[in-house]
């Protein structure tokens, strides 16, 4: 009966909402704050009272409120007004103003067409990270978050586990060649030093050997087992050649490149491994049953190359680094709304066992009853279709209105709401290398 009643008091609560304020400016809206940053907004005609602070990823510092035209289209028909600054420079890595700006860009648009009935932000990949941070905010300028492929592992986790691949596939493919992985002067040395790595990895990609160590750095470093097709592969060799894949074609030319904006952004290296045991690691892999099978099909030690890496870790974080990174870009877990995360089960660039580690996060921080974590079957990262993001959005409104998740972000709920159906239980392994 307390049940029914607690339901029944849910569904009132979200009916008895104040009505949809009036903007009393519409349309496309620009500015610029004091900091530099831009910002751009949306607003719909007929607008519903909320604003949605769209937080965009890694890449050019440009105003950006929605992730593609297609959802923004389909966000301004449903009455929602939205909004996004640009971030403030001088690095890509924008994570020590991206919050200020994007609580200031809520700010401008608010000054310009009345204040907000509620404000959810939505952010993508390292924007996701962003909004991950929004939520924590505790001046409540949002109602909720939602959180999409995003890197809410942290910063200084993500170098770390992306070091412990890239240097395994440096010292075991190639250990005569001095691939420079940190402390880079320039661009051009980090976009360098991918090419490079890409090409070793691709050249060893022809033997066993070569293989079965790929296998080995792809596990150090979370990539998927799954990059292309409709369905994950279930052989360990297609597997590891998906892998190889994602590391040669997007991953390494990705990861290393963006390492020079973040360590520009730190004012130092913050990536370590000396004293890392990666026997250790790749146990807590849940690709080490692959990494093992292919290292015995390849006749090779793996315990030898393990140890190898082991005694021949040497690289050291700045401290300063670091303590930027953890000021800036790594979350606490408290968050102070609700807050709902979604993730391919593939993601090639922000592995899906950052959610594993974020979720351990929030409940350690006694947050658990706030989040929320949703997987899509697929493959690709931020590689979601509108209709599934907006079916979160939605999810994420009920519990914002009614103050209980109930069964919204469960997997059929999702569906129901995406006509989808990709929405799946998931198991989230646990992040390898992570050191925090």
């Amino acid at each position: 009966m307390r049940r029914f009643a607690a339901l029944l008091a849910a569904l009132l609560l979200a009916v008895v909402l104040a009505p949809p304020a009036a903007a009393e400016e519409t349309g496309h809206l620009t500015g610029t704050l004091p900091s530099g940053a831009r910002w751009v907004a949306d607003v719909p005609e007929s607008w519903n009272g909320t604003i949605i602070l769209y937080s965009h990823g890694f890449g050019p510092l440009e105003p950006q409120n929605a992730p593609d035209a297609d959802t923004a289209r389909a966000l301004l028909a449903d009455g929602y007004a939205l909004v996004g600054s640009s971030y403030s420079g001088p690095s890509l890595w924008a994570l020590e103003s991206a919050v200020r700006d994007q609580f200031g860009a809520l700010a401008a648009l608010e000054a310009r067409i009345g204040p907000a009935h509620r404000t959810l932000a939505w952010g993508t990949s390292m924007g996701g990270l962003v909004s991950a941070l929004e939520a924590e905010d505790a001046r409540h300028r949002i109602d909720g978050a939602l959180t999409t492929c995003g890197l809410v592992g942290g910063a200084l986790n993500l170098n770390n586990y992306q070091l412990d691949g890239e240097y395994a596939l440096s010292r075991l493919l190639a250990p005569g060649q001095d691939v420079k992985l940190v402390r880079y002067g320039s661009q051009d040395e980090a976009n360098a030093a991918a090419a490079t790595l890409a090409g070793i990895t691709n050249a060893a990609q022809a033997t066993p050997a070569g293989r079965a160590r790929i296998a080995l750095a792809a596990a150090l470093m979370n990539v998927p087992t799954w990059y292309t097709g409709d369905a994950a592969p279930r052989d360990y060799e297609t597997q590891e050649q998906q892998q190889e894949q994602a590391l040669t074609q997007f991953v390494l030319g990705f990861v290393l490149s963006g390492r020079y904006q973040v360590e520009l952004a730190a004012g130092g290296n913050s990536a370590a491994n000396a004293g890392v045991d990666y026997r250790a690691l790749l146990e807590r892999s849940s690709h080490a049953p692959q990494v093992k099978a292919l290292y015995r099909r390849a006749g090779l030690d793996l315990q030898a190359d393990l140890a190898a890496l082991t005694r021949d870790a040497d690289v050291k974080a700045d401290p300063r680094a670091v303590a930027t990174l953890a000021r800036t870009s790594v979350p606490t877990g408290r968050i102070r709304v609700p807050e709902l995360t979604i993730h391919t089960v593939a993601d090639q660039l922000v592995p899906v066992e950052q959610e594993n580690w974020y979720g351990r996060l929030v409940t350690g921080a006694g947050r658990g009853q706030l989040l929320r974590q949703a997987y899509v079957e697929g493959t690709g990262h931020c590689a979601f279709r509108p209709a599934e993001t907006i079916a979160a959005l939605h999810a994420l409104e009920f519990r914002v209105s009614t103050g209980i998740w109930a069964d919204r972000a469960e997997p059929e709920r999702l569906n129901a709401a995406a006509g989808t159906g990709r929405y799946v239980r998931f198991a989230v392994p646990p992040l390898t290398g992570a050191r925090r």
